[in-house]
């Protein structure tokens, strides 16, 4: 196991603290259907072979996909980028996705279940400290942006422990922590998802500035424009503000979001 060396153009991190990876597989609670992204050698993966019904495995490094044929049989194992694979080819029915997830690829990973959020009901990820508190932070905090509206809008996050660079091979420079995403009951937040996704990322870029400021080259009308939300930042809103904003913003404002 020891001979594999870890690659840092994948951003892998292999969690090597047994009793963490037992915690991290108790934290999930979905075991029907679970994609594995990035197993590596296997830390995690050993854990869920026993555990999961149905379980698929994505891995990007061929000397990491080398070492789980040989030592573990019977595995659904797919070779490939999940940056670039079809989630929603990947089973027929509806999944959940554990991950000791690269550091790198975090950001993109979301956006992709955020895409395929109808089939996918939970994910486990041990990420970056700072995304972690990102994703998971509520309104009124500095932390709260774009990633915490749109993943709470339709998952409910949980933050559950950190974990400290000494417990993985190598060390990563920053600290990490383990969060949970269940789907929650949002299905129809009355626009598409980029059109919410877009209004959302522009009320966000300047943070500072009242909503009023931040959309202003939206050139709402007044009759909108008035209302007392426009008053406040971007950080100051929930996720129904948002879905108030953005549904007010359509019926006021043919924006050409694609």
């Amino acid at each position: 196991m020891m001979g594999i060396k870890t690659k840092k153009k994948f951003g892998q991190h292999f969690l090597k603290n047994e009793a963490i990876l037992e915690k991290i597989i108790y934290s999930h609670s979905d075991r029907k259907n679970v994609l594995e992204i990035g197993p590596g050698r296997g830390a995690l993966t050993k854990y869920l072979l026993p555990n999961v019904k149905n379980l698929l495995l994505v891995e990007v490094d061929n000397e990491c996909v080398k070492y789980l044929n040989d030592n573990y049989k019977g595995l659904n194992l797919l070779s490939g980028d999940i940056l670039k694979i079809n989630l929603e080819k990947l089973f027929e029915n509806n999944f959940s996705i554990i991950s000791n997830l690269p550091y790198n690829i975090s950001s993109q990973v979301f956006f992709k279940i955020l895409d395929n959020k109808d089939k996918i009901t939970e994910f486990t990820f041990l990420i970056q400290k700072e995304v972690a508190q990102r994703i998971c932070s509520g309104y009124g905090n500095k932390t709260y942006g774009i990633l915490s509206v749109l993943i709470q809008t339709f998952y409910e996050t949980e933050y559950i422990f950190d974990v400290a660079p000494n417990e993985f091979e190598p060390p990563p420079k920053v600290d990490s922590a383990l969060i949970r995403g269940v789907r929650n009951s949002t299905k129809d937040i009355g626009v598409p998802f980029v059109y919410f996704k877009n209004v959302v990322k522009q009320a966000f870029q300047n943070r500072r500035k009242t909503l009023r400021n931040s959309l202003k080259h939206l050139n709402l009308p007044i009759s909108i424009k008035s209302h007392e939300i426009f008053s406040k930042r971007a950080e100051q809103l929930d996720i129904n503000d948002f879905i108030w904003l953005v549904n007010g913003i359509k019926r006021n404002k043919l924006c050409n979001f694609h």
